[in-house]
């Protein structure tokens, strides 16, 4: 049956021609265009005091990881598969040096190597031959931070100079609640759906202003005047408001590789540089979580940034109130797990989601060509990544 001319006037959803995910930038698999950008860079995978001798499991661009502390007080990221039959190791135990398989014995230390299998002939005369695969971890600014890319190309962990230069009683403290994420600590649809959002700054008054009642503060709840530009790490988006009193307020957010949110806070608690970083880490290609790193005075104010919509945090909202008074999280998940790119219709207001859409395609075809992506540095005396990100106030 074909679609009639009648059905394209209508506009009736008959005449819809089929659906298209732009898979290359959404999929995280090992071997996808995306998934191999993502493993060129580090990631969060979990908070400092996750790794314990309890295995605890990890679920990081689409693949199940186990991570330890052996009792030398070493973390250790294994996949959870057994390379012997199989089994989790999850269910696993943690020693001395290593991490025991409760199937049959055999234990492996934090970087895979074999050490025992009891089963066998004089402890494992092959143990050495084996290996379970594993990963690299580093732990800073509270958080654990895993390569999950090949091994030659493995860059420096960077540092971040708004997380190394404290002011007066600051310290830096981790979230993994997905602040910033707008619902629960795992938000079911693709990461991109998120990471595009920190290059919209149009949604702002809309959103979380004149639709759901301001969320934020009344400063953010007028429509801005935008530039956005390329950076050596990403996109800033570079947003005026005027205000009453003739002064402007300035507002800088970045989006950087490989799924930096440099967003600052939406209260406008004081006007300075940015405060946190969030890591939108992919979990697989339709859910996400969120680690932050911020400097803080006191624990748990990362988690005091936490929006609230009519009053309430958003797990204690009725259906009908997440219908009335949406948010992020109700905005990006109702895309779907992945969202239909050929049914999307962009306007001027989009100029930041189709630069970052370029950016990484840009990374995609500089791989293939055989060069290094952005914001990959091999110099372990490079200085900390500085950022623009922030609000200030400026005279008019």
């Amino acid at each position: 049956m074909t679609i009639t001319q009648r059905d394209r006037d209508l506009g009736t959803a008959y005449a819809m021609k089929p659906a298209h995910t732009r898979t290359e930038l959404t999929s995280v698999m090992r071997g996808t265009p995306m998934g191999e950008l993502l493993r060129r860079y580090w990631h969060p995978v979990g908070l400092i005091r996750d790794a314990t001798d309890t295995p605890k499991k990890v679920r990081a661009l689409g693949e199940d990881l186990v991570l330890f502390r052996d009792k030398h007080g070493r973390a250790g990221l294994l996949h959870a598969r057994c390379c012997h039959r199989g089994t989790t190791l999850y269910y696993g135990k943690v020693e001395e040096d290593g991490i025991r398989c409760c199937y049959h014995g055999w234990k492996f230390d934090t970087e895979g190597n074999c050490l025992e299998q009891p089963c066998e002939p004089d402890g494992g005369q092959f143990k050495d031959k084996v290996r379970q695969p594993w990963y690299p971890v580093e732990e800073r600014y509270g958080l654990i931070f895993a390569y999950l890319g090949p091994a030659e190309k493995r860059p420096v962990l960077p540092a971040y100079e708004c997380l190394e230069t404290m002011d007066d009683g600051e310290f830096v403290d981790a979230d993994d609640s997905s602040i910033g994420g707008g619902g629960p600590a795992i938000i079911p649809c693709n990461w991109l759906q998120h990471f595009e959002n920190v290059v919209d700054p149009y949604h702002v008054p809309v959103l979380h202003g004149s639709f759901s009642g301001p969320q934020f503060t009344n400063m953010m709840a007028s429509m801005p005047e935008v530039t956005f530009d390329k950076t050596p790490r990403g996109i800033a988006v570079r947003s005026i408001r005027k205000q009453d009193d003739g002064k402007v307020f300035y507002r800088v957010t970045e989006a950087a590789l490989p799924t930096l949110r440099v967003v600052p806070n939406p209260r406008v608690a004081q006007f300075a540089r940015v405060e946190s970083i969030g890591w939108t880490l992919p979990i697989d290609d339709t859910s996400f979580r969120i680690y932050v790193a911020g400097r803080v005075k006191n624990a748990g104010d990362i988690g005091r940034m936490r929006s609230k919509f009519n009053g309430k945090f958003w797990w204690d909202m009725t259906e009908e109130e997440h219908q009335r008074f949406p948010g992020d999280y109700e905005a990006q998940v109702g895309q779907g797990p992945q969202t239909i790119h050929s049914e999307e219709h962009f306007g001027q207001s989009d100029r930041g989601i189709l630069m970052i859409r370029r950016m990484l395609s840009d990374q995609l075809e500089a791989m293939e060509a055989g060069r290094d992506p952005i914001g990959i540095s091999f110099d372990a005396s490079a200085p900390p990544v500085e950022f623009e990100a922030g609000n200030y106030i400026r005279e008019g």
